[in-house]
């Protein structure tokens, strides 16, 4: 027996010191313990600093490096930092996978499904199907300009008839996402839909459960079973079980009306093509089709909804620039005129006033994750194959040797002496290369037009009686501001 502890123990100590032990060449960073790696670590100077992106940026300038090396758990996690290296991630083939890990299979439903969390041939496919059948449905056209339209007249009336005060994020995101339904399914959800308000609610509370590395319950699955609702399980559980309801009441209803030929949305043209492959093909399965609406739900509104939430809240709190913005929509377009996004090289100003809300508050602070495909090499350190690594835009967005007091914000950095709009390749908030967001020219035209349309005819201000306003913000997989009530008074003269 005292043979068997000594043996045991000599096991424990060996396997502790291969835990804690560095890969050769891996990037600098602290010292992770066995086990938990370097999470607590982060998790408290997340806490602490205000977010995750925050904490890598810290630990960054701590070991001096532009390539961080953590372990969280049993896994290798990389942090980039500076635009050549992110540059370098964004397009270069060996960095194009996505992790295999609990919590993105959990995302997914139990599988890789989809496109956002998947990589390799199948997510070529999916991607390639969905890219080519959007635009066929007028994705980047005037098709997609007019739904969106449509959904701006709504907000107006809204705003126009009710008034009052607005949690601005609860009162766009239906809009914002509505044009996302129409050209998935052909027809639009009422704002007052009780299911939609629920989803909402668990979207935004699912962004705050987690950061990029899917917190905890990635590293110990375990904790389900003794803590699923403290582990955020229960919240993932629930955003599953809803969202596959919400969509496959939708998609039993195509199958049903479905014939040959019938392609006015999304899910008939996916219909069309499981059935041309007898369902043969597993790259196109009904389980397929709700993990695409999913992504493209989760990814298209969020973000975009997100931003005009931070753009009216910067417009109260920097009542000039939200005047300029007036001004110059006030000189360039007639009173009653139809504004088209192709239009928008007339606004310079207002163009450079939404980059700017997109540099200073950009939404995703810290983007990925991506799998390491082979062993590679960043920077000179040695990226071991299947590493998780993460891209801090925020660090890009944010860097003092490149733009000029970063943190002030200040439209006339992409404004040339002539008033001319510059564009500058350091502003990622769509991202690089393959994976560059799929939804970016609807993002683009979302914020633009909503933005120019509500600010053309009314002025935002803080509602009376509420909090003093902050540029602090709600950290999370997704970054808000903190709540606040806006209060949209009339312009009399363009209403």
């Amino acid at each position: 027996m005292f043979f068997l502890i000594i043996f045991v123990f000599i096991l424990l100590v060996l396997y502790v010191i291969k835990e804690m032990k560095r890969p050769q060449n891996f990037p600098p960073g602290p010292m992770w313990l066995p086990f938990i790696g370097n999470l607590h670590e982060l998790k408290k100077l997340s806490k602490f600093l205000g977010g995750q992106h925050h904490a890598l940026q810290e630990l960054a300038h701590k070991y001096n490096t532009n390539v961080l090396g953590l372990k969280l758990g049993s896994e290798y996690i990389v942090t980039v930092f500076t635009y050549p290296l992110i540059r370098e991630v964004l397009t270069s083939e060996e960095y194009q996978g996505r992790p295999d890990n609990f919590f993105l299979r959990l995302r997914c439903m139990g599988k890789r499904n989809g496109i956002t969390c998947t990589d390799g041939e199948m997510w070529s496919n999916q991607r390639n199907f969905v890219n080519r059948h959007l635009r066929n449905l007028g994705f980047g056209k005037k098709q997609m300009e007019e739904m969106i339209r449509e959904e701006v007249v709504e907000v107006l009336n809204i705003l126009y008839t009710d008034g009052g005060d607005i949690n601005v994020d609860k009162f766009l995101a239906p809009s914002v996402l509505n044009v996302i339904w129409a050209l998935i399914t052909g027809e639009r959800i009422s704002r007052d839909d009780s299911q939609l308000k629920e989803l909402l609610d668990l979207f935004n509370r699912r962004s705050k459960a987690f950061d990029m590395t899917g917190g905890t319950l990635s590293l110990y699955p375990w904790l389900r079973y003794i803590l699923p609702e403290w582990s955020g399980y229960n919240l993932i559980q629930r955003v599953n079980a809803n969202m596959k309801n919400f969509f496959m009441k939708t998609i039993y209803e195509h199958q049903q009306s479905w014939k040959e030929g019938k392609n006015d949305d999304l899910i008939y043209r996916y219909i069309s093509e499981m059935r041309a492959n007898n369902n043969d093909d597993e790259d196109f399965i009904e389980e397929q089709l709700v993990m695409i609406c999913l992504d493209l739900f989760i990814g298209g509104a969020q973000t975009t909804s997100g931003t005009l939430n931070f753009a009216f809240l910067l417009m109260i709190m920097y009542p000039d620039i939200q005047k300029k913005v007036q001004n110059e929509i006030d000189e360039n377009f007639e009173k009653g005129s139809i504004i088209d996004y192709s239009e928008r090289h007339k606004v310079p100003y207002v163009e450079a006033v939404l980059m700017e809300i997109m540099r200073f508050r950009h939404v995703i602070p810290v983007s990925g994750p991506r799998r390491v495909m082979q062993e590679t090499t960043l920077d000179g350190y040695t990226i071991p194959k299947d590493t998780t690594v993460l891209i801090s835009l925020y660090s890009v967005h944010n860097s003092p040797e490149y733009w000029n007091n970063p943190e002030i914000f200040e439209p006339e950095r992409f404004l040339d002496e002539k008033g001319c709009l510059i564009t500058n390749e350091r502003l990622l908030p769509f991202g690089l290369g393959k994976r560059r967001c799929l939804a970016e020219v609807l993002a683009k035209t979302c914020i633009f037009m909503f933005f120019v349309e509500i600010l053309r005819k009314y002025t935002v201000c803080l509602a009376p009686g509420s909090e003093p306003l902050t540029e602090k913000y709600i950290p999370g997989i997704i970054l808000s501001p903190t709540r606040y009530q806006a209060r949209f008074v009339a312009r009399t003269t363009n209403i």
